[in-house]
């Protein structure tokens, strides 16, 4: 009985790791989890085998596991490629840390490199350790459940999107087989099965059931289980954004597939969030605005990632203080800005309110003013603005922010930055090596100012030919990624882009950051902005004396690139105002890539005087904030549910009760619904009805507790005598008035009850719920007839 409980929880095991796949790019993974749980299966049978101490099992099954990784990852560093060595236990040793800097580098779904395949083995075969203990050793079935519920939620938290119908149904039959198969040997022990008389008129001798009432039971309340387990999710806003079983979630505003919960970008680890959104199917409605900035709007900053440890990029802990509140008061300034010409820019934004997870808000860069309601703070070292107690969704708030406008001679200081800058945006580790120095001074040659070499890098970047835009590459087989990046594959997404110019640009002495957030989106034929999550983007900050900081743009947009990505027109040195050589008529404004005539017409304000800022009605052509009234559609619809909801019972029982005198067509059946409705108003004003009461007793005690007199008892009196007789009696006298019988008796038990009582015999019948209860009991019994129907060999003794 052991080695069949094994074998199910190996399977259980095995079904349960079918939900790992929305993490992978190939299949290579599922071969070797099978083989580790093969060998922690076989290696906990030889323990029950050989009565080893409970304690012990579980360590004897590390240690098999521990074998099982030596031969499959590390044979070539083992003695006769099986028994462990230190130079074995080394290399697995390393291939856990790659894989798990992988696994935290880069999103799903992964390839199926040696790292990542030995730490989802390694995962697996510590699930497969835990289940075959729990269940099989303990003889705790039930908490196996733990670990294999544990590997079914990892999709969900790593990608934020759940399985696929199909692997849940695998891994709730393999948990469900689990503790029928922990049941059938549990009652083993109480000996040969006693059957019913109908079971044993039913089934031949030789081929009864290895079952009883009690099985049939716990098999009603695994798929009552289940059911509870597959509907109640969706009756919670935000557990499951694709529908009932992943199938038809829409989505909105014709997103595709997939798109209908949106998660905002992660503070943990945002390039990995990045790439999230890029690669998950559909694009789905993140946030709309409008804006009185002209041409092409900036883009909408969220965070500032300014540690670089050679490998990612990363962002600091986000403070402010208890006066830190953005409500009604200035922003603080742009660190380490100056009085440099600048534009008043209003946007009023509204994030959709399927996003969730968002407490960052997206915002054009530098902000001045944010009107939002809520306990929303301020970083003042990077202008983010975060709340810890609520969340974007949903919400609509008005951002004052300026643009600059820098001329030429402006960009092209050689003014060192300040130290406040400098300790700060100029760390580079060693290990980033002396081949990517020499890169960056190559790529600079005959630039003289730091605004030049900026523009080197960009444009070495963005020239066609030198680097693709890829989503799928993959994490680099050897060496670091950037250095990889650099010279091996040039091919990557805006999360490689950024990171590696930040980094030449620090080389160089220009302090940089990561900027994190949207691109500036489409413009709709409204006017408005939209943005979606193939906006999400990553871009290089760069400062400059007297400037500030200015956002560059080293990713390719376009079609073979970052579809919204925008070059700034700050970047064409040619173009700005005071260029040597430059044209007048041809200069752009120094707004966007774009250009519009709104931009000249706009305000100048010093960049540095953010009192001219603080009311966003001071600058001309300011969005109005939006005072719209809008339908409360999900109000009115909860609110139909809830009217729904009232009127159910009472729906119920006036359709069960034209039911059941439709139904009624002979004498019998008339004395049967009588009664039945009889029976159901008593339910319905709180009378006992004893189901083991015969019709004749029944009828003197309501007689006596109703203390009826006259017709009514009369009436009580014909229904008991017709229900007596349609039950024991080879025929039945016709009722003349069912109807009216009942209705008189209704009446009766509408005086005897209190008000309230009458109220909700009226309002919420308790007799609506026998009818479902009833066909529940009905459906149930499926699985009694199952154990009939189901030919099994008699269990020897």
């Amino acid at each position: 009985m052991r080695l069949r409980l094994t074998i199910v929880a190996c399977v259980a095991t095995l079904l349960g790791t079918v939900g790992l796949y929305p993490l992978y790019e190939s299949g290579g993974w599922f071969g070797t989890g099978c083989g580790a749980i093969l060998v922690v299966g076989a290696a906990g049978a030889l323990t029950r085998r050989f009565r080893v101490a409970a304690a012990l099992c579980p360590l004897i099954g590390l240690a098999a596991l521990f074998l099982y990784l030596t031969v499959r990852f590390a044979a070539g560093q083992a003695l006769l490629a099986v028994v462990p060595t230190p130079a074995s236990t080394a290399r697995l040793g390393r291939l856990l840390g790659e894989g798990w800097h992988d696994a935290n580098a880069y999103a799903a779904p992964v390839p199926m490199l040696p790292a990542i395949n030995m730490l989802t083995s390694t995962g697996i075969g510590l699930v497969a350790v835990l289940v075959d203990f729990l269940a099989v050793r303990a003889r705790r079935a039930a908490l196996a459940g733990l670990p294999l519920l544990a590997i079914y939620s990892v999709p969900a938290a790593v990608r934020q999107q759940t399985a696929g119908w199909l692997a849940f149904l695998l891994s709730a039959g393999g948990y469900l087989g689990l503790l029928v198969s922990d049941a059938r040997d549990q009652l083993a022990g109480w000996g040969r099965a006693v059957f019913t008389a109908r079971w044993s008129a039913a089934v031949p001798a030789g081929e009864r059931p290895d079952s009883s009432p009690l099985a049939a039971a716990g098999r009603r309340i695994g798929l009552a289980a289940v059911a509870v387990a597959i509907v109640l999710p969706f009756a919670v806003p935000g557990i499951e954004p694709r529908g009932l079983l992943g199938i038809g979630g829409n989505g909105g505003s014709g997103s595709g597939k997939g798109s209908g919960s949106i998660t905002g970008l992660d503070a943990l680890n945002p390039l990995v969030s990045v790439r999230r959104q890029l690669v998950r199917e559909g694009d789905a409605e993140v946030l709309k605005y409008r804006t009185t900035d002209g041409g092409a709007p900036d883009y909408l900053r969220m965070y500032s990632l300014d540690r670089f440890n050679g490998e990612t990029w990363s962002i600091g802990p986000l403070r402010a203080g208890q006066d830190g509140r953005v409500a009604d008061k200035e922003l603080p300034a742009e660190p380490g800005t100056a009085a440099i010409p600048a534009r008043a820019v209003t946007t009023n934004i509204s994030i959709d309110s399927r996003v969730h997870g968002l407490d960052v808000l997206p915002m054009p860069y530098p902000p001045t003013k944010v009107n939002i309601k809520g306990d929303w703070r301020v970083d003042p070292r990077s202008l983010t603005v975060f709340s810890t107690h609520d969340s974007a969704g949903g919400r609509s708030y008005t951002v004052t922010s300026i643009r600059p406008e820098p001329t030429y001679q402006e960009l092209v200081t050689e003014a060192a930055p300040p130290d406040s800058i400098t300790s700060r945006y100029l760390a580079v580790p060693d290990s980033v090596g002396d081949d990517v120095a020499k890169l960056a001074a190559q790529l600079t040659a005959g630039a003289s100012t730091p605004y030049e070499q900026a523009v080197k890098l960009q444009d070495w970047f963005t020239k066609p030919g030198n680097f693709t835009y890829s989503l799928t590459t993959p994490p680099p087989r050897r060496g670091n990624a950037l250095r990889d990046f650099l010279f091996t594959s040039r091919t990557g997404y805006c999360e490689q882009f950024a990171s590696s110019m930040a980094v030449l640009a620090r080389i160089l002495g220009i302090p940089a950051r990561v900027g994190m957030g949207y691109t500036a989106g489409a413009q709709q034929s409204n006017g408005e902005w939209l943005v979606r999550t193939k906006d999400a983007h990553a871009w290089p900050e760069l400062y400059f004396t007297g400037v500030g900081w200015l956002r560059f743009e080293p990713t390719p947009g376009g079609d073979g690139g970052q579809g919204s990505a925008t070059v700034p027109s700050y970047t064409a040195p040619q173009l700005l105002p005071g260029a040597p050589g430059s044209d007048p008529e041809t200069q752009l404004p120094t707004t966007g890539s774009g250009s519009g005539s709104a931009s000249s017409s706009a305000p100048t304000v010093p960049r540095h005087r953010t009192d001219t800022l603080a009311d966003s009605r001071a600058a001309p052509g300011a969005v109005p904030e939006s005072h719209t009234s809008h339908l409360p559609v999900t109000w009115l619809l909860i609110g139909l549910v809830v009217v729904l909801l009232l009127l159910t019972p009472v729906t119920l029982r006036a359709l069960t009760r034209a039911r059941r005198w439709r139904r009624a067509k002979t004498d019998t059946a008339v004395a049967h619904a009588a009664w039945d409705e009889l029976r159901a108003d008593a339910a319905d004003h709180r009378l006992r009805w004893p189901a083991s009461e015969t019709p004749r007793a029944t009828g003197r005690r309501l007689t006596e507790t109703l203390a009826l007199e006259g017709a009514a008892a009369e009436a009580l009196t014909r229904l008991a005598r017709a229900e007596e007789r349609a039950r024991y009696a080879p025929s039945t006298e016709p009722l003349a008035t069912p109807r009216e019988d009942v209705r008189l008796l209704r009446a009766a038990l509408r005086v005897r009850a209190s008000r309230r009582v009458r109220w909700r015999a009226r309002l919420f019948p308790p007799s609506a719920t026998m009818s479902l209860r009833s066909a529940g009991t009905r459906i149930m019994d499926v699985f009694e007839w199952l154990d009939v129907a189901t030919p099994r060999r008699r269990r020897s003794t």
